[in-house]
């Protein structure tokens, strides 16, 4: 049996915390539900983890922050796992702010090497009387009194609107702590959209993956419509819950039409594109984690039509080319700059 990760491994050693009903946000390991003393409610925003969570039907099961059925003051202890972007700790203490009756305990558990020194600061602004209780397994755990407890808590009330420009198209890109917080186009985004707009996809049908707040697939269908095409349907996919929110809400306000897909790749999806588009991310938390588009890249040909294009930007430094020449077909290198590169290939056809 595999171990837990760092993080829950120092919550079972702090069992005594788990008192009365329990919320816990942030779930990165189900193998950690069954070894809990009480069943409560279990929040994740990470899809693949979501769906491995539901043998574990004694846990009331949340993805992401969309509290409709919750109740505000409904838990006696509250634990909050640092999320792998900071940005996002202000949505998980704001949820836990809402779970907690009023003066429980709320718990604040992450690795040092992901931050938990600022982490546990901003924990402090939302529990004053925090403390850190144990430090173990280079983690810190901080415990204080939920005296500021929220009445309410509304995801939609964090999204932030921002003006995007590529190529004479605008398009209005929601955000939310922790997606698109930086308030602008990435250079790999931008090198690759001006890509589609000198060399526009062929495909109708598209599949944009990883498609964070779906800034991809609105931009593609607002230059179609001004070039007078038919802009055609763009779905997206994405692990994490607030990406597939905010995709969702930039698509609305775009009146893009195409299905976002709460999705850990491409194994859940059913169906062929005829062309697939991507700006994969590369990080897991700290560190340089290039195993989901790898796998990507290996899977994704049964997701294309014969003949279907996968267009793809990344960092030049990465290994994808070899990899798309072996399980796609021939590689073209269509732009690079000084960081990226765009690359395309076409899906071998039948022999």
């Amino acid at each position: 049996m595999s171990s837990l990760p760092n993080t829950h491994e120092v919550l079972l050693r702090n069992a005594h915390l788990l008192d009365g009903r329990v919320a816990i946000l942030g779930l990165s390991d189900p193998g950690l539900l069954p070894q809990c003393p009480s069943a409560g409610l279990a929040m994740t925003e990470h899809a693949g983890v979501y769906k491995s969570m539901a043998p574990h039907t004694k846990w009331q099961q949340c993805f992401g922050y969309d509290t409709e059925g919750l109740s505000a003051g409904a838990f006696d202890t509250v634990i909050v796992f640092l999320p792998k972007a900071r940005a996002e700790l202000t949505l998980r203490l704001a949820m836990a702010q809402f779970l907690g009756r009023q003066d429980v305990n709320l718990v604040l558990i992450g690795e040092k090497k992901e931050g938990i020194a600022g982490g546990s600061k901003q924990f402090l602004q939302a529990v004053p009387d925090g403390m850190k209780i144990d430090s173990a397994r280079h983690c810190q755990v901080w415990s204080g009194t939920n005296s500021q407890p929220y009445d309410a808590f509304v995801l939609e009330d964090y999204l932030e609107w921002t003006p995007i420009t590529c190529a004479g198209v605008e398009v209005s890109v929601a955000g939310l702590p922790g997606v698109f917080s930086e308030g602008e186009l990435d250079g790999g985004t931008r090198l690759l959209l001006e890509n589609l707009a000198e060399k526009p996809l062929s495909g109708e049908k598209v599949l944009d993956f990883a498609c964070g707040a779906g800034v991809i697939g609105s931009w593609l269908q607002g230059h179609r419509r001004a070039a007078g095409d038919e802009p055609g349907v763009v779905d997206g996919v994405d692990v994490q819950a607030q990406a597939v929110a905010c995709a969702r809400a930039t698509y609305e306000k775009a009146g893009a039409s195409g299905e976002i897909f709460a999705e850990d790749g491409l194994a859940g999806l059913n169906g062929r594109w005829q062309a697939v588009v991507t700006n994969p991310p590369f990080h897991s938390g700290v560190k340089t984690d290039t195993s989901m588009t790898e796998q990507f890249i290996r899977q994704v040909a049964r997701h294309l039509v014969p003949g279907g294009e996968l267009r793809l930007v990344a960092n030049s430094f990465l290994p994808y080319e070899a990899l798309m020449q072996q399980f796609i077909g021939p590689v073209q290198t269509l732009a690079q700059d000084k960081r990226f590169t765009v690359y395309r290939a076409f899906q071998r056809m039948p022999r």
